[in-house]
């Protein structure tokens, strides 16, 4: 996970202030509604301070994917066995390739390849019983704190067989406060009582937690990174990930990957 260090600029503004306010006025005048403002101003820095921190976190995490989306796509790859059962899962069990996608729901990336990119796949290669597509929670806290709720309340519709409506509507949407959560389970027609049952006891957190330590494990950058196996018959519950594709890639770098291992699947 990114950490960012903490930086002083909010603090020397907020000591300028105060010395600005303190030569200015003298102490009689000080009344409590000056002091109120003397405050606004102080908050205001703070969450300007906030907000350049966030934007920062944003640019690193988009030039660190940027550099990884431009290395070739059948870039060599440490092999990795990934467990899959009980993720959410698009396609016939045995189709002979199954992709891995690792994702956060505040990730601009993860945002940009479910509207865009995923949506093909599904038409192309999903729907034609050529590919399984497997979805995996990996919220990074650190950079999106709200993305660990968001994750939850996914495997929580799915728990009522609408993972994926919600995975969409969460994309779609944006709108990721606990509140907001149960408003789009609301929309999607769930049980609410059953929702917030599944929501507020943590039924997920485990799943979740295992996806980030197999996620890690498996070398992962940053969101979203996909995984590539071919399908075994023996155990549909795990894949041997032998390729991998990390960012919001155009769909041909999809397609050269699964289009390769198709071909190397009909030559057995």
């Amino acid at each position: 996970m990114i950490k960012l260090k903490k930086t002083k600029p909010a603090g020397t503004a907020i000591a300028l202030v105060l010395l600005l306010y303190a030569g200015t006025m003298p102490a009689a005048a000080q009344s409590d509604s000056e002091i109120e403002a003397i405050r606004g101003e102080i908050q205001a820095l703070k969450s300007g301070q906030e907000a350049i921190q966030k934007d920062l976190a944003i640019i690193k995490q988009m030039l660190e994917q940027q550099a990884a989306a431009r290395r070739e796509p059948t870039e060599a790859f440490r092999q990795a066995d990934l467990t899959i059962a009980g993720s959410p899962a698009m396609g016939k069990d045995d189709a002979p390739v199954t992709l891995i996608e690792f994702t956060d729901y505040q990730c601009p990336f993860c945002r940009k390849h479910n509207r865009r990119t995923m949506p093909r796949l599904v038409q192309e290669y999903v729907d034609s019983g050529k590919l399984r597509y497997v979805l995996r929670e990996y919220p990074i806290e650190a950079l999106h704190p709200l993305s660990p709720d968001a994750a939850e309340a996914a495997l929580c519709a799915g728990d009522q067989g609408k993972y994926w409506q919600m995975n969409a509507r969460l994309f779609e949407e944006s709108r990721l406060l606990p509140e907001e959560l149960v408003g789009h389970a609301e929309a999607l027609g769930l049980d609410l009582a059953r929702f917030k049952d599944c929501f507020d006891g943590d039924k997920f957190v485990e799943q979740i937690a295992r996806d980030l330590r197999e996620g890690e494990a498996a070398g992962i950058q940053g969101t979203p990174t996909f995984f590539f196996g071919r399908t075994r018959p023996d155990d549909t519950g795990k894949v041997r990930a032998t390729r991998t594709l990390v960012g919001a890639q155009p769909y041909g770098n999809f397609k050269l990957m699964i289009d390769e291992m198709l071909a190397e699947a009909g030559k057995d």
